[in-house]
């Protein structure tokens, strides 16, 4: 007889975190917020190229994941992905002058916006098409149990996590991936970022069943919805999902509901949502919610949180200067890196 397995979470438990792990996560929300304010003055000056697409207001579930992991675990996200590869310990440096085109960039000036990649950091790498990191992030999951299982070579199930929007709930490998994960039971962790929106398609007119955690249901599978605005709760529940993930029974479906307070990229004018739509979901900024939580918590004083965000706006102008100073990828070089001998 197959095992019953609780599919629906509609409101996980909020844990206790200590104010130092609390401060570590608003240092990393604001690094976000920052890094991307800076990206769109660049764009828009032509330091950047191509689609850039800015994460602005989803800082809590990048920094609620993903500081949750360890060094040794995997982050695969989407093209969204500069905020994503910060929390996950790439510098700024290396993020902006990837995105300025340069040769000391972290895939040397080759991947720009949406390719961002560092193998230090176990960084899996953004995809430009959606639904294509979910296939990597699952062969991770394997190659973790495997060498555990198999080859015996660590005691240890690093934990791989698939970050993916809304949109590309609907699509094959998401599906296709649910099910080989249950099936070999991976320590994996789905990531659903629903910001509402698939570029102009609301989400409510694009899918038969939008609470997608329920979508879990099918493959049997925890389906976890969390306030994708509120880091803490997002904390919350990926320590759950990794600690199921870890002690080998499977990987977790967690949706996060949050939304993007700008438009799809640098180039959408953003005129198919409602002012009012945006306005109430600004009124929740997690930043600023996050803010409120430590002062009235007497957890941090405010000139503590202003030195936070001086020091994260000193990072961004360096991470600045780095990227214009730094060289340009040499013509003759057009084909290195193709292969792994380069």
């Amino acid at each position: 007889m197959m095992q019953e397995i609780e599919t629906s979470i509609v409101s996980p438990k909020i844990l206790e975190f200590s104010k130092d792990v609390i401060l570590e996560l608003y240092k990393d929300m604001i690094l976000g917020r920052t890094f991307e304010d800076m990206c769109a003055q660049m764009y828009y000056k032509g330091k950047m190229f191509g689609f850039v697409h800015l994460y602005n207001g989803q800082e809590a579930v990048a920094s609620g994941v993903i500081k949750a992991l360890q060094p040794y675990d995997y982050v695969c996200s989407t093209y969204r992905d500069h905020v994503h590869a910060l929390s996950k310990g790439v510098s700024a440096r290396e993020v902006m002058a990837e995105l300025f085109g340069k040769e000391t960039g972290c895939s040397k000036g080759r991947g720009g916006s949406m390719h961002i990649f560092s193998a230090p950091h176990n960084f899996l790498g953004g995809f430009a098409f959606i639904g294509e990191g979910i296939p990597i992030a699952t062969g991770a999951a394997f190659q973790s149990l495997y060498k555990r299982q198999v080859l015996k070579q660590t005691e240890i199930s690093p934990v791989s996590v698939s970050f993916f929007g809304d949109g590309t709930s609907n699509n094959g490998q998401f599906f296709e991936c649910l099910n080989m994960a249950v099936l070999w039971k991976l320590p994996m962790i789905f990531i659903v970022e629903n910001n509402q929106w698939a570029i102009g398609m609301a989400h409510h007119r694009a899918t038969s069943s939008p609470e997608i955690y329920k979508k879990a249901q099918a493959f049997g599978l925890p389906g976890v919805e969390v306030d994708g605005m509120d880091v803490l709760a997002v904390r919350s529940a990926t320590l759950e999902a990794i600690e199921r993930a870890r002690k080998g029974e499977g990987p977790t479906l967690i949706e996060a509901l949050t939304y993007r307070f700008r438009g799809h990229s640098l180039a959408d004018p953003d005129e198919l949502r409602s002012t009012q739509e945006k306005e109430a979901w600004i009124a929740r900024d997690p930043i600023k919610n996050l803010e409120s939580y430590i002062l009235n918590n007497k957890l941090h004083t405010k000139e503590k949180l202003e030195n936070t965000k001086k020091q994260v706006k000193d990072i961004i102008v360096d991470a600045v200067d780095f990227a214009i100073a730094s060289p340009e990828p040499k013509v003759e070089d057009l084909h290195k890196y193709l292969f792994v001998n380069d």
